[in-house]
């Protein structure tokens, strides 16, 4: 008789396993509390679906933070090039966009999915959709249904339900009740690549909010990144400040506030914004003379009005030192279900090599139920498609062993 496999969750690192287990001699099976498979995949994608990226891989791998250099492992044995070259298997090209990051030629996650989706109930997969794994039941899983309670029992058990941002997706949390049952230790979750807060006033969010600031340099500590990113109601959010979330977090705990440095204008130098500056205004005002000589937009001359005292804006000197690295105070996080992912989940050290926990024999975890985290840019996608890889592979070799 097969030995008989269930997959909890029909994300990334889960259909990615699934990818690495059929056609193997397993009776697999995927489960899948949403009415479809993949909806947090079609949503990574409503604006380009950003594969993975194309950097050197030693400087791919620094982007992760976990504490074991687990995903650093994981990662290893599914690198982005892996990741291309499956893609192209099931029949989609990518390309290298300009700033380095890795895209169907297509651009869209549908035509990806559905070829993926094919590909595995072809090869024996057999899927579940509105079953959401509630716990156990013994050594059987329990499963709310359409047709009502349901379990069953099998030889190993996947774990891939996401951690709790974007819970409309799926991505809810309520596996957290379970696993505290069997005392499973779990890092607290906390938002990552989310938008920060800020009081601004009322004069800057009437004419301001929704307003994308482009072109700037953004610091916290000694990393600094270039991008955008756009005026909120509540604060500031975008790619550019995605990628300092884990630096302004821990700034955030430790201070209560934390603070984002912006170069206005990265193109220019302090010394000649200064020379630009200090040449003689005439009769023109000083809102006309910054226009004319910084060739900074409204909204950037804004933030600076904004953020500034008036001896700090009237004063050239400071001003030109100013938007080269002004700072903007932060003083918290939005929600955690609004970010595009969380940091914290079940930690490593209670996983041997595999990715099975070493007190639950042939209980496995994969993508983002896991404790790590990363920036938006491919690097949480491929890490989700890493892990679901490694858990498949030790999962395989597990039962082997088991016979």
């Amino acid at each position: 008789m097969k030995q008989k496999i269930a997959i909890i969750g029909g994300g990334p690192a889960g259909l990615m396993a699934a990818h690495h287990l059929v056609g193997k001699g397993f009776d697999l099976h995927l489960f899948e509390s949403m009415p479809s498979l993949g909806r947090k995949f079609l949503m990574a994608g409503k604006s380009g679906m950003n594969l993975t990226h194309n950097e050197p891989l030693e400087h791919f791998l620094s982007r992760y933070h976990d504490d074991n250099n687990e995903i650093t492992k994981a990662v290893n044995g599914f690198t982005p090039a892996d990741i291309r070259n499956w893609a192209t298997a099931l029949g989609v090209e990518t390309f290298v966009g300009s700033s380095g990051r890795i895209f169907p030629t297509d651009f869209k996650a549908a035509p990806l999915l559905r070829s993926w989706l094919r590909h595995l109930k072809a090869h024996g997969l057999t899927t579940h959709v509105r079953h959401r794994w509630t716990g156990w039941d013994g050594e059987s899983l329990s499963f709310d249904t359409p047709n009502g309670p349901h379990t069953d029992s099998f030889d190993a058990v996947l774990f891939a339900m996401g951690a709790i941002s974007w819970p409309k997706l799926g991505s809810d949390g309520a596996w957290l009740a379970p696993f505290a049952t069997k005392d499973i230790q779990i890092t607290p979750f906390k938002p990552s690549n989310c938008g920060f807060l800020r009081d601004w006033s009322p004069h800057f969010l009437e004419k301001f909010a929704g307003s994308p600031i482009k072109s700037v340099s953004l610091r916290v500590g000694d990393n600094q990144t270039k991008g955008d990113f756009v005026i909120t109601r509540s604060g500031v959010e975008g790619s550019a400040i995605y990628t300092h979330s884990r630096a302004l977090r821990l700034e955030l705990e430790a201070h209560n506030t934390a603070t984002l440095y912006i170069d206005l204008s990265p193109d220019r130098s302090a010394e000649q914004l200064h020379q630009a500056l200090t040449r003689p205004k005439g009769s023109k005002s000083l809102s006309t003379h910054l226009k004319r000589a910084t060739n900074l937009p409204p909204v950037k001359i804004a933030l600076l009005r904004e953020v500034l005292d008036k001896d700090s804006f009237t004063d050239l000197s400071k001003l030109a030192r100013s938007i080269k690295d002004l700072p903007l105070p932060l003083n918290g996080m939005r929600p955690i279900d609004e970010a595009i992912s969380c940091a914290g989940g079940v930690d490593f050290d209670g996983l041997d090599e595999g990715l099975m926990l070493k007190d639950h024999p042939g209980l496995f975890l994969a993508g983002e139920m896991l404790n790590w985290d990363a920036p938006t840019g491919g690097y949480l996608l491929t890490a989700c498609f890493a892990t679901g890889k490694r858990a498949a592979l030790g999962m395989e070799s597990w039962l082997r062993r088991k016979g």
